[in-house]
């Protein structure tokens, strides 16, 4: 729900070493509709300076203007335009390597032949004890079939590549977990979960990813049933618990008392379906609830929820979270004095935060605020360090309420880098797995290596 679609250039300029030079380059920028990130300093002369300024657009016309823009400026000459995140994606993101190195015949013969033969027969006689001395243990699957990427859509599983790699990326350096990313060329339920049945041996987890709703709550649910590892449909349930956290911090700010607010959500796919499930878990009050789709509305009213027209939910409700994908949904008029505003669709919010607060939102925020990434890793940290077989409603809201705990005050939300954050999660969880007799496994607490 962070993402937000934006061109990132770096472009290398020269400056002259004149007054003025540097300051008629950013507004010219401005004037351009641009906006500068991080500005580094590459080299310096008497007469110049050669700088990377990286520099965002909307779109490749904007960009040209903005660069257009850099040339004319006086004393500025443009030495080249590059794209950095192409360049950091070239080859991959990630890698297997081994953890050690393989030099001398004794190391060889103890990681591979003769000796490896003896880790395979004791596995062979115990199958448990392939989690103590292979991979299994820290592996998760991270599956997608590219049906919904991002704010994309339906652009396939290879397009949906860098999305998974840049989900391992962020468990192997938040929480150790090495993620796998498993591409499905089929859309077929069937077909999907018997792949990933077939496969779930290798993996100590399964995080299904970007699959479309409805497909994606058969799917998640039919693969709970026949496997004994937890499955995961991050779409749904890390979107839920991030935002259950920031709708918890955002009652705190406004000084409103969740239990008796009156919650709705707009939209109700895989995210906003289960957001409105894991909120009312919380409270153990329906959420109001409004989709274009008949089944959705009638998936809501069977979980609990009240099916309600867009009107009658922004007239009726305390607290509103929107998931539409829908810019400018949500009209100034629609919202009503002491009304908290989550409009989380990325890269543009049902309603802009600022609208929402003039038209008298006691808080309001958009989904640059919310980001996905506080809550998959350690949830499956959690999980897979005291082995359970499937993720809990208790374990998703333990989630939550440790993401509160560490938010600073004055914040809605704790930095998505802190690892402190992220072991605070894999804690509640694995703590709140122990208490309702679901640990298979005695908890050892993740510690970075």
């Amino acid at each position: 729900m962070a993402w937000e679609r934006k061109l990132m250039r770096t472009v290398r300029c020269q400056n002259d070493q004149a007054r003025g030079t540097l300051a008629r380059l950013l507004a010219a920028i401005a004037d351009s509709g641009g906006s500068v990130g991080e500005i580094e300093l590459i080299k310096e002369g008497s007469q110049r300076e050669v700088r990377d300024m990286v520099v965002f657009a909307d779109d490749e016309a904007q960009l040209e203007t903005i660069v257009g823009a850099m040339s004319a400026n006086p004393g500025t000459r443009v030495l080249e335009v590059r794209d950095q995140v192409l360049e950091l994606h070239q080859k991959g993101k990630i890698a297997i390597r081994s953890r050690y190195p393989i030099d001398s015949m004794a190391t060889l013969r103890r990681v591979y032949t003769p000796g490896v033969a003896e880790v395979c027969l004791k596995i062979a006689k115990d199958k448990s004890l392939a989690w103590r001395f292979t991979a299994i243990s820290h592996f998760v699957a991270i599956v997608t079939d590219g049906t919904a990427i991002l704010g994309l859509g339906d652009i396939g599983p290879l397009a949906g590549m860098p999305v998974m790699e840049g989900k391992a990326m962020l468990m192997e350096s938040l929480v150790g977990l090495s993620g796998v990313p498993i591409l499905l060329d089929s859309q077929d339920p069937d077909r999907i979960v018997a792949t990933v049945a077939t496969i779930a041996p290798t993996f100590g987890a399964i995080q299904l990813e970007d699959i479309s709703a409805p497909r994606c709550f058969e799917i998640e649910k039919r693969l709970q049933a026949q496997l004994d590892i937890p499955v995961m449909h991050d779409d749904q349930h890390g979107t839920a618990v991030v935002t259950t956290a920031a709708v918890m911090n955002a009652c705190r700010m406004a000084g409103r008392d969740l239990g008796k607010a009156v919650i709705g959500q707009i939209g109700l796919g895989a995210a906003g379906f289960a957001i409105a499930q894991t909120l009312m878990s919380l409270t153990g009050n329906p959420v109001l609830g409004t989709d274009l789709s008949p089944d959705a509305l009638r998936r809501l009213e069977e979980a609990g929820g009240k099916p309600a027209s867009l009107d009658e939910l922004m007239g009726a409700t305390d607290i509103v979270i929107a998931t539409t994908g829908a810019r400018g949904l949500i009209k100034p008029n629609m919202v009503h004095r002491g009304q908290i505003i989550l409009a989380l669709s990325n890269p543009n919010p049902e309603i802009e935060p600022q609208a929402a607060l003039d038209a008298g939102a006691a808080f309001a925020a958009d989904g640059k605020s919310v980001n996905n990434v506080l809550g998959f890793p350690g949830i499956f940290r959690g999980a897979i360090d005291t082995r359970v077989r499937q993720i809990s409603a208790e374990m998703y809201l333990a989630a939550a309420e440790a993401i509160v705990a560490q938010t600073p005050a004055g914040e809605l939300m704790p930095n998505p880098l802190d690892k402190q954050t992220h072991r605070a999660v894999a804690r509640a969880v694995a703590e709140k797995a122990i208490a309702q007799g679901l640990a298979r496994a005695e908890y050892v607490e993740y510690v970075e290596e």
